[in-house]
């Protein structure tokens, strides 16, 4: 008889909503101005509660499912998690790219992930509120389920008849120390103020070719990312989506201020995966984001930093719907 399967299921916590007061009457002397204001926080306040409880419905059936399968898991609340992931078979996270991507840093190459966006963006309550505020939420573009189908996808995993994507991550070298996080999404160098420029100089380096030249950089940064970042913030920038099953990373100067012209064809480009990115930080300080704002570590100047695809692939489970496979200028 098989072991049974043992299932880690992380999810995003409830307390990352902010606390909802309770409604304050309107006053006699209010004007219409000021009510109209109270009437709007209350529609937030009471789309907040919605987001809240969906999210929670969507715990308590993913939770309902798994005790109708044969496995062994455990749930833990994603900010709990502090040491790898080594004795699951598979983990599930609830919530949203973000989820995902947390639970990312405690995993190696050998346990898949299965993301279920626990409250996907409905896009007519995005077109209803468009005048009030923003309700949009995760795209969950690496989550495969959402609560609708979650039970025909874990099926589907656990009957052998889908398969994980092996998605490259990013591998970071400070002073020739590796850090401890290897990033799914990408990676962000710059100066700890926004309004700050960042004095940096790189060099990309080649195991088959000759490394190119030195360029100085004056910029707000220096964003790298892998394929599964290609259409997060790189996109945003003007970077170009990549094969989700791409082995290589983009890397753009963010606003380069007046780059030399043979420098130029480097401001934006690809690294192959035996390339990596050898950058010198000459600013007196700096900051390493990894995945966002969460992860960080701090640098000075006269450090190096080399980045690379030297780092476990991460399995993850993807959705069925087609991903970008725009071709990529190269350089």
């Amino acid at each position: 008889m098989s072991a049974r399967r043992r299932v880690l299921l992380l999810l995003k916590p409830l307390d990352v909503y902010p606390p909802r007061p309770p409604a304050i009457p309107k006053p006699p002397s209010a004007t219409s101005s000021t009510s109209s204001l109270r009437g709007l926080d209350q529609k937030i306040l009471n789309y907040l509660n919605d987001r809240c409880r969906v999210h929670k419905d969507t715990i308590n059936f993913c939770q309902g499912v798994l005790r109708r399968k044969p496995l062994d898991w455990e749930p833990v609340v994603r900010n709990n998690l502090s040491h790898p992931i080594r004795s699951a078979d598979l983990v599930i996270t609830v919530g949203g790219d973000g989820t995902l991507l947390q639970a990312s840093h405690f995993l190696d190459d050998s346990v898949p992930v299965l993301g279920v966006n626990s409250d996907p963006t409905q896009v007519d309550e995005v077109n209803k509120f468009s005048d009030e505020f923003d309700a949009t939420r995760s795209t969950g573009y690496l989550c495969a389920a959402t609560a609708g189908n979650f039970e025909q996808v874990l099926d589907e995993i656990l009957e052998n008849h889908k398969h994980p994507t092996e998605l490259t991550r990013i591998s970071i070298n400070l002073n020739n120390r590796q850090l401890p996080t290897f990033a799914l999404n990408d990676v962000l160098v710059a100066h700890p103020c926004p309004a700050s420029v960042s004095r940096f100089s790189f060099r990309i380096k080649s195991s088959r070719e000759a490394s190119s030249h030195l360029v100085n950089c004056r910029s707000s940064g220096l964003r790298v990312s892998t394929a599964a970042g290609s259409t997060a913030a790189m996109l945003s920038a003007g970077g170009h989506p990549m094969p989700i099953s791409s082995n290589g990373l983009q890397y753009m100067v963010r606003e380069p201020v007046s780059p030399r012209y043979l420098d130029t064809p480097l401001m934006h480009g690809l690294l192959e995966p035996d390339q990596l990115m050898h950058v010198a930080w000459h600013s007196q300080e700096g900051v390493i984001y990894v995945d966002g704002s969460h992860v960080k570590h701090s640098v000075q100047h006269g450090d190096t930093i080399e980045i690379s695809t030297l780092a476990p692939i991460l399995k993850v489970y993807l959705p069925q719907k087609e991903h970008p496979e725009t071709t990529y200028p190269r350089n």
